[in-house]
């Protein structure tokens, strides 16, 4: 499994249920990678896209406690262990986690890549992803040049599990 997540420069991914900041080609970017893909979020992540939909052209996962919830055009898991058992039908290159936070730490210790949009600044935030920089078993092995998008730099990274 892989992860896929735009962060700012203190690992923050969000704050009151939305993006820290939206990013164009950051966007295209996600599209690229994730379409005709697999794609593993929760339901509070579920809840922030257009109309409350699963993402189109991709198989979506969602992971919840919740017994009761249904999404039309997802599959809803209620444990890690039973979502393990639903991503397994799938080559393990093709499953993308993508948020949220809870999501982002329930599952990291199963992922072996990871695709980090990394911006340079530091936002207010209530909603965090593990420090790739302080966990020995990550490293980053590339990084795109640096880009920006108004007054933010930012760069594309690629993390491997050591």
């Amino acid at each position: 499994m892989k992860v896929i997540v735009g962060v700012d420069r203190n690992w923050a991914i969000g704050n009151g249920g939305s993006l820290l900041v939206h990013i164009p080609d950051d966007m295209k970017h996600f599209r690229k990678e994730t379409t005709g893909k697999v794609v593993v979020l929760g339901r509070k992540t579920l809840a922030t896209f257009p109309n409350g939909a699963p993402l189109k052209n991709r198989t979506n996962i969602i992971l919840t406690r919740d017994k009761d919830f249904h999404a039309e055009g997802a599959a809803v898991v209620h444990s890690v262990d039973e979502l393990l058992e639903e991503t397994g039908k799938y080559p393990s290159d093709d499953v993308y986690v993508i948020g949220g936070d809870s999501i982002y730490r329930q599952l990291l210790p199963y992922c072996d890549t990871a695709i980090i949009t990394r911006t340079d600044k530091v936002f207010e935030a209530d909603a965090y992803f593990p420090d790739l920089d302080k966990d020995p078993d990550w490293k980053m092995t590339s990084e795109s040049e640096v880009y920006e998008y108004e007054d933010i730099k930012y760069t594309f990274q690629h993390w491997e599990r050591v």
